[in-house]
This record gives C-alpha cells, sequence and structure tokens, in this order.
C-alpha cells in the first residue's frame, strides 16, 4: 500500500515527526491508535533528540517492524527473523540515503526551530514503503516454511 501523501502532510503540520510519522502511519493500516507509543517516539525526533544523530524515518521504520513482528508479551514470541529484518532495513537505508544520520542526509539543514525539510518527507515515505516491503518479504517466507 503506498503511502497516503496527504497523511503524512497532515501529521507533519500537526507537529509529528519523522518518527512518530512512521508509527502513526503503521498504526493506522492496523486500525490502531496509542498515545503512549507516539509519545515515547518523540525521543527519536530529529536524530534523536533532535541531535541530528540516527534518522527518525529509520530508527521508526524499525520500530514499525517491531510492532509488527515483535515479541509483546511474555507467553509471546518475536518473529525468528526480526533483527535481520531491521538489518536489511539498515543497509538498505544507508546505500539509499548515504548514511543513516539526519545532518548525513540534509547536509546539516535540521537546524532547531526550522521545521522539517520538505526531503524528509521523502525519506520518511521511501522507508514506510521499503518496511512494508520487508514485512511481506518475509511474511511469505514464513509462510512458504510453514508449507514445507
Amino acid at each position: 500500500m503506498a503511502v497516503d501523501a496527504f497523511r503524512m502532510f497532515q501529521l507533519a503540520t500537526q507537529g509529528f515527526c519523522c518518527s512518530q510519522i512512521m508509527l502513526i502511519l503503521g498504526m493506522d493500516e492496523q486500525g490502531k491508535e496509542n498515545p503512549d507509543l507516539i509519545k515515547a517516539m518523540h525521543g527519536l525526533c530529529g536524530g534523536i533528540g533532535r541531535s541530528g544523530k540516527t534518522c527518525g524515518a529509520l530508527t521508526g521504520g524499525a520500530c514499525l517492524i517491531g510492532l509488527n513482528v515483535g515479541k509483546g508479551t511474555p507467553l509471546e514470541f518475536g518473529h525468528a527473523k526480526i533483527n535481520v529484518m531491521i538489518n536489511d532495513l539498515l543497509e538498505w537505508f544507508e546505500n539509499t540515503h548515504g548514511s543513516i544520520d539526519c545532518d548525513g542526509i540534509l547536509d546539516n539543514s535540521l537546524d532547531e526551530g526550522n521545521g522539517y525539510p520538505v526531503q524528509c518527507g521523502n525519506i520518511v515515505s521511501l522507508t514506510f514503503s521499503k518496511v512494508q516491503e520487508i514485512l511481506a518479504a518475509y511474511s511469505e517466507e514464513l509462510e512458504s516454511e510453514d508449507e514445507d
């Protein structure tokens, strides 16, 4: 499913950052809401506390994979390949954007108070689509293993 650009714009104008938007979009698809989780994601905004370090789209994507296939209760098991999935995302992200850090991707244009560059919307959109692709690929792989 393609990212709804209007929904992303709406969330950005409401003051949500990349990591938060990633999770909101993912939870929208699941028909869920969790304001506490979205609050927690605020810590990843702007490259972890607006430090310009690891991009919130990437960390949000890793969290979205976890939301979909991670362990959430004592009796639950996470997907056996969750770390492989996250590493696939990490490798793709760095190859696609040339860096995993906001500062490296945006050439230090993520200054305090300037909001998020338009480029961030494209990064979120691409990353969200890649997360969906990874989840689908490993879901299909798990189903084919079950059939054997």
